[in-house]
């Protein structure tokens, strides 16, 4: 843990942000989204806790008591996602609630970490009340004028008046760094996301006979291209593609069924739906490669998670081309070269020199100490008190 003066910790408060988080700091399964995002914060939240800080987090109400705490985190709930009228519910329930949510928690500072709307009301709201915010960039797309992923005006007048606005921004990345100052002229500060990680189960004979298991891990959205890794199945008949993820979430439900589909003609494509974050740590110890898929990214969670345990990405996505330089997987373009990488990890001696460069690459950049301390200098450096 860090090393903080209990009275100084005392006297500042903190507050993050993380709809569809609740989940995982409770440790209970429904079926609610869960990515980088809703696994950070709780984590986050709770390292804040640890080391002596009041903090809160806000998320949508799915049936808990406000106030309710979790590991030293009190939670202070908005209405619930279907809550209100279509159009109407933009104003009431959604954005009076979250109002409420934030002056409940009554913090020092609010940190947010997702490119959307909220974003702009948290920060007007904080700056109305003499509040601070610092912002987490998530996701490359979320540094640029063009903002591909906010589809409805508001989105982007509400997302772009916050990032404008923010008291800190900070990102996961030198190529986000580039991105805000070139787009909006705004400097931000690098800090790597941090990651609890998972134990590493020692002696996978991954030499075996046996079959290997090839890991997807995401949500079921276009720009993350599953179908690819149908590809990849259909190419390589002896090994398992295992998938892990929600198929009925929101927006992209349509799209995802198209994609159940497409894998239940691949007899090698296992859909395990959604699964308990605090399990996952079984899939990435029996996986003997990681696929990501992606058009973009920030800097994926599944990443971290994935190289703690030593297992090796191959990846159309490369965050600041740290795959290719510290040697932690292949950074490919397309099916064919990710099947090249694949037929290329088969060497088992090549696969085990990737896996100790992965685990090096972990414990050297993404602790969760290194990480928090940082990120603890930026909130404490914005603080009144």
């Amino acid at each position: 843990m860090s090393t903080v003066n209990p009275t100084k910790a005392s006297q500042n408060s903190f507050c993050l942000i993380a709809h569809n988080a609740y989940d995982v700091l409770a440790k209970v399964e429904d079926n609610s989204h869960i990515g980088g995002i809703e696994v950070q914060v709780p984590m986050m939240s709770k390292w804040f806790a640890a080391n002596g800080y009041p903090t809160t987090m806000i998320s949508w109400d799915s049936d808990y008591e406000d106030g309710i705490e979790h590991d030293g985190v009190v939670v202070r709930k908005m209405c619930k996602e279907t809550d209100g009228i279509p159009w109407v519910r933009f104003f009431y329930p959604r954005w009076t609630s979250f109002i409420s949510a934030l002056k409940r928690a009554d913090a020092d500072v609010y940190y947010y970490n997702t490119g959307d709307l909220g974003l702009g009301q948290t920060v007007y709201w904080a700056h109305k009340h003499g509040k601070k915010v610092i912002y987490s960039i998530a996701n490359d797309v979320d540094c640029t004028r063009a903002l591909p992923a906010l589809k409805v005006k508001r989105e982007r007048i509400l997302y772009k008046y916050g990032l404008i606005n923010a008291d800190k921004v900070v990102c996961q990345t030198e190529k986000q760094k580039k991105l805000l100052k070139d787009e909006y002229d705004i400097n931000a500060d690098v800090i790597r996301m941090p990651c609890a990680g998972f134990e590493k189960i020692e002696n996978q004979n991954f030499d075996s006979e046996s079959k290997k298991h090839v890991l997807w891990v995401g949500r079921f959205a276009p720009e993350k291209r599953l179908e690819y890794f149908f590809e990849l199945a259909k190419l390589f008949p002896d090994m398992i593609f295992d998938v892990v993820g929600d198929f009925n979430v929101g927006k992209t439900a349509k799209y995802a069924g198209e994609l159940r589909q497409i894998a239940e003609t691949i007899p090698n494509v296992v859909l395990h739906g959604r699964i308990a974050h605090e399990n996952m740590g079984v899939f990435y110890n029996k996986s003997f490669l990681l696929c990501s898929t992606s058009v973009y990214e920030g800097f994926p969670n599944v990443y971290l998670e994935a190289w703690g345990v030593g297992l090796p990405l191959i990846t159309t996505f490369d965050p600041d081309g740290v795959v290719v330089k510290y040697g932690l997987g292949r950074a490919v373009d397309g099916v064919a070269e990710m099947k090249l990488a694949i037929e290329e990890m088969l060497d088992i001696d090549k696969r085990n020199g990737v896996s100790k460069a992965a685990e090096a690459y972990f414990f050297e950049h993404h602790t969760l100490e290194s990480s928090m301390s940082k990120f603890e200098a930026q909130f404490l450096g914005l603080s009144n008190k």
